[in-house]
């Protein structure tokens, strides 16, 4: 129906009332909930909770025994023993791995081939027959001499004296680790860039030159992690020596548990510990090596655990500030 002119509609006829615009309503977003992650959470707290109550409630532990033999100086002086011979196996052995990787590399074919052999067959024997095969070394060669090969001797020397306890230990560890070494250190050269080679090579530079100021400085970024894991294997690996007598921590251990049998499981909770503090060092010292040779290959070097724990204590901060302020 038609409205006549002039007339006034009821939409135009109200009055016109100015509302002020609706403020909008804060809404939290709520996390997304994980039923699945809160059960896991608590069942593995549970099972922690129940290991250390265990730990310390058991009395087959003796922890006052274990008080007692944590720092006496025999064991004192077998962890000297463990130290010394890691150290020197660990240099020793990179150094040996340095060697065997380079001939590896080499355009030599006698070279390669010696190396490959060096690396299958040590890699193949197990160390506790190497160990036990250079202990028994002197029935084979009782002595040992300097000269023209296949020819006249200029010095003779009894192997038995030479072949002392340490040397024994230091000796079979350092070949035992030159041969996975040199697997670690080859990788790490070639994984540096081919085109680092041909700029060094363009540059007429010495191979000797290029290996140890462009090359072998670049692998470090890459043998570092991978050596540090065998150096902590060597750690461990150094209990073996028990059985060529030389009387490390757990040769120590294994020596006094012989003479104090109720003392067994003390003694062997402070080998263990010790080896976890020794093992823990390495891994720190891993870490700062690792953030050294980072530099200039990654944007930001990765914090270390006082910066982790820093911004962490931020963080923390702000999601309370945050919380009261809601």
């Amino acid at each position: 129906m038609s409205e006549p002119p002039g007339a006034v509609t009821l939409a135009e006829a109200a009055p016109v009332v100015d509302t002020p615009p609706r403020e909008p309503t804060a809404q939290r977003v709520q996390p997304l909930r994980r039923p699945g992650r809160w059960i896991a959470t608590a069942v593995v707290l549970v099972l922690v909770a129940q290991f250390a109550h265990g730990l310390v409630s058991n009395p087959f532990y003796q922890w006052d025994r274990f008080g007692y033999w944590f720092l006496r100086p025999v064991i004192l002086d077998g962890l000297l023993i463990t130290l010394e011979v890691a150290a020197y196996s660990a240099v020793l052995g990179l150094l040996g791995g340095i060697l065997l990787a380079v001939a590896r590399l080499s355009r030599n074919p006698v070279l390669r081939a010696v190396s490959w052999t060096y690396v299958w067959a040590l890699r193949s024997i197990p160390l506790i027959v190497v160990l036990l095969f250079l202990y028994n070394f002197s029935a084979l060669y009782q002595t040992l001499s300097v000269g023209v090969p296949f020819g006249p001797a200029f010095f003779r020397f009894d192997e038995s004296r030479l072949a002392t306890d340490m040397v024994i230990a230091v000796v079979g560890l350092s070949l035992n680790e030159a041969a996975y070494a040199a697997e670690v250190v080859r990788g790490g050269i070639l994984s540096v860039d081919q085109g680092q080679h041909e700029a060094a090579a363009a540059l007429g530079l010495p191979r000797g030159y290029q290996f140890w100021k462009i090359v072998f400085p670049q692998a470090l970024r890459s043998i570092t992690p991978n050596y540090v894991n065998q150096l902590i294997g060597l750690v461990k690996s150094t209990s073996l020596v028990f059985y060529v007598s030389l009387l490390d921590l757990f040769g120590t251990a294994q020596t006094m548990g012989s003479t104090y049998p109720g003392d067994i499981v003390p003694l062997l909770l402070v080998v263990t510990v010790w080896y976890l503090i020794l093992t823990s060092l390495v891994s720190v010292v891993q870490f700062y090596v690792e953030r050294y040779y980072a530099r200039g290959a990654t944007r930001s070097l990765p914090p270390t655990p006082l910066q982790k724990l820093r911004t962490g204590l931020t963080d923390l901060r702000a999601r309370i500030r945050r919380e009261a302020a809601v």
